[in-house]
Parts: C-alpha cells; sequence; structure tokens
C-alpha cells in the first residue's frame, strides 16, 4: 500500500501535506508578529489568521490548528495585552471559529472537536429600525475554559456579558449552546447547555446533575 493511501487509510495527512503544514507553521512562527508563540507550533496552511492581528494573540507550546480554524479580532483593542491566548498542549480541530473583543483563554490541554464556536460578544439587534449589520456587535465579556476542558463538535460558546468559565475537565457534548460558566469536572448537554452529570470526588465517580436526576425521575415515573 502506498504511504499516501496508508495515511488517508489512517486519517493522518499525506506526506506532501505534512510537509506543507511543517513548512508554513514554521513561517507563521519566524514571521507573524505573535505575542507569544511556543515551540511545537502547527497550524494548518488553510488556517485564517490574520497577520494583523497576530499582535492580539498569544500562542503556548505544542499548540495544534487544524484546517479552516477561524481566529477573528473584530475590534482593535485600546491596550497591548492579547485577547486570545492558547495554552501548551490545545489542540482547535477543524473548522473552529474563535472570536474575540474583549479576551478569550483557552487553557492548557484544551481540545475543540471541529466546527466549535467560542465568542465573548454577539451581534447587536435591539434597534428593530435599523438592519442587524448596521448595529456592530455588542459589549460582551471574556470567557476562559479552564485546563483539560474538551468542547465537542458543533458545540458554541457565547459569552453577552461578565465572564463565562468552562471548569476544569469539563465536557461540552456535540452541539451544545453554553451561554453561562459551567463548574469542573461537568458534562454539559443540549440547548441550552446544562448540567447532566459531574464527577463527585468524595465518592469518587460521576454522578447525575440536576438535570440528568429530573430526566431519570421521569423515566421513573413512566
Amino acid at each position: 500500500m502506498s504511504q499516501s493511501v496508508e495515511a488517508l487509510r489512517w486519517g493522518s495527512p499525506p506526506l506532501i501535506s505534512r510537509i506543507a503544514i511543517k513548512v508554513h507553521s514554521l513561517w507563521m512562527a519566524w514571521t507573524y508578529p505573535f505575542v507569544h508563540v511556543g515551540k511545537k507550533f502547527s497550524a494548518h496552511y488553510r488556517c485564517d489568521i490574520r497577520r494583523s492581528l497576530a499582535r492580539q494573540i498569544k500562542v503556548g507550546n505544542s499548540v495544534i490548528i487544524d484546517c479552516d480554524v477561524w481566529f477573528n479580532v473584530p475590534v482593535a483593542p485600546n491596550h497591548n495585552d492579547p485577547v486570545i491566548v492558547i495554552g501548551d498542549g490545545c489542540r482547535i480541530g477543524r473548522r473552529c471559529v474563535v472570536s474575540a473583543k474583549n479576551r478569550i483563554d483557552i487553557e492548557r490541554g484544551a481540545i475543540f472537536g471541529p466546527s466549535v464556536l467560542v465568542m465573548d460578544h454577539n451581534h447587536a439587534f435591539e434597534d428593530v429600525t435599523i438592519p442587524i449589520a448596521e448595529q456592530g456587535i455588542t459589549e460582551g465579556g471574556t470567557i476562559r475554559i479552564e485546563e483539560g476542558a474538551w468542547i465537542g463538535f458543533g458545540a458554541a460558546i457565547v459569552c453577552s456579558k461578565g465572564e463565562l468559565v468552562i471548569g476544569r475537565n469539563s465536557i461540552v457534548g456535540a452541539n451544545s449552546v453554553v451561554t453561562r460558566s459551567v463548574p469542573p469536572f461537568s458534562i454539559v448537554s443540549g440547548n441550552p447547555g446544562r448540567v447532566v452529570k459531574q464527577f463527585d470526588s468524595s465518592k469518587g465517580k460521576w454522578t447525575l446533575g440536576s438535570v440528568g436526576r429530573a430526566i431519570q425521575h421521569e423515566e421513573n415515573q413512566k
């Protein structure tokens, strides 16, 4: 079996694609004015990170940014601190969108599945006499995705105001919509996203969250 066919079979890119990713990653690390970019940085050649925005982005070691990822900073900040911070060992899956007006922190070891949206603001729509496209964006808040979190396929995390925190080692299920903070060691599912399981350290096992208990109660009543 040829090398390219074998690579496709097991899901890894063929040799020529791996070389292109490596070259593109080195070029970005050497020429983009990131606040910081760590060692073993990997950015797919089809990711969309504008050079002009790199001054607002800080990247740790061993970070992987996959195909068609888009990093966006819709409003230039009036300070020199980064507004997108990606910690060591994070992986941002295909087609993800990270849009930060204020601050989005993705801490060490967090993993994004494909097509995740993380946005610390929203489109303004309050004035019904003006087209939404002309109303700009909201003031928004900040988002912190803590160490070891896993954000599933198609999930959306949107902060309208204040601080939204996805707790350490928490899981946001596929296609969930999260608009409020999530405790550490939790599993969130649905639209709106609700805690269905939490890890109980005193018992050393996962237990049903309030929503999970309600669902189980309904099933028991049938």
